[in-house]
């Protein structure tokens, strides 16, 4: 990944986490009971807290994006009521699994809730946790948030994988939309998001060396950002990553002035609270992936290895 790419890729990073600061009101929950908060609205800022906890994780950001990135965090853990929140809806609804995904992202932050820590703990020894009916790929999200939080994993996860669509390895021509989602998320979960590419087995590895920058081609070219940014993800997740560097000079010609990334789909309006519903996605992935970028491309070049495409 050579020099532009990189300081394109910070600065999409960059310019996203500040314009999610700014904006970091849209994602407060309602005051209302836990148990009927929209389920959007949980989602929205758990994917806040991701996005968050990357440039946390990564250490690579300027100084300003790195406090805004905590603060970022603070602010959702504080909308979860420091994990009483969660806490409440899994009891609330103990097969749930989604209060467990959401707290996991805080405990890889260090930020952590005794109570709900026994309770994950509690519910995750069930013989109901491993009969969950969830896609496969979804399978594998319980999988990486027991990892993160510090729990064993019962699951037989090479079996898992197989029943993906990308552990199925098809034809690439078969990619469409739903899947596509499918794969990224499938490999987030197996590499934690990049902290460990060495959790994607090998012959996966060799599958999307091949056909990812194909993959990636078509996105750019339809300027589907969303998704084209979670395949940018996918690459900085390999061993041996990809960057494609040419892409970031689009996504960052795409990314409007105030840092917002639009999903590629809909012209966003020009009010940003009304932009927010559609386009505050692309704009956490923009967050994520760019940091992604910007670090494996910092190891590579202090291993002297730099030259990855």
């Amino acid at each position: 990944m050579d020099t532009e790419a990189v300081r394109l890729a910070r600065r999409v990073s960059e310019g996203a986490v500040e314009w999610l600061g700014r904006m970091r009101g849209e994602f407060a929950l309602p005051d209302v009971p836990e148990h009927e908060i929209d389920g959007n609205a949980l989602k929205s800022l758990s994917e806040l807290t991701l996005a968050a906890g990357m440039v946390h994780r990564e250490a690579v950001a300027g100084r300003q994006c790195a406090a805004t990135a905590e603060s970022l965090l603070d602010y959702a853990w504080r909308q979860f009521k420091e994990g009483d929140m969660l806490y409440r809806l899994q009891t609330h609804t103990p097969a749930a699994t989604h209060p467990m995904e959401m707290y996991a992202l805080f405990a890889a932050a260090g930020y952590r809730h005794a109570a709900l820590d026994g309770l994950t703990a509690h519910l995750t020894g069930l013989r109901a946790s491993r009969v969950t009916e969830h896609v496969p790929n979804r399978r594998l999200a319980l999988v990486a948030s027991a990892r993160r939080i510090g729990l064993p994993v019962l699951d037989d996860v090479d079996a898992l994988i197989e029943q993906t669509w990308l552990g199925g390895t098809p034809e690439p021509w078969m990619l469409d939309v739903n899947n596509a989602y499918g794969v990224t998320h499938t490999v987030f979960h197996l590499t934690d998001y990049g902290s460990d590419p060495d959790g994607l087995p090998e012959h996966l590895q060799e599958y999307l060396r091949l056909w990812l920058p194909v993959w990636v081609e078509v996105f750019a070219e339809t300027r589907f950002w969303d998704l084209l940014l979670e395949f940018l993800v996918v690459g900085t997740c390999l061993k041996s990553p990809l960057f494609f560097p040419h892409v970031w000079e689009l996504v960052a010609q795409a990314q409007r002035d105030d840092g917002m990334v639009p999903n590629g789909l809909t012209v966003p309006p020009a009010e940003p609270e009304y932009a927010w519903l559609n386009h505050h996605h692309p704009t956490i992935g923009a967050a994520g992936t760019g940091t992604l970028a910007v670090s494996r491309a910092l190891t590579l070049t202090a291993a002297g290895t730099g030259n990855a495409s």
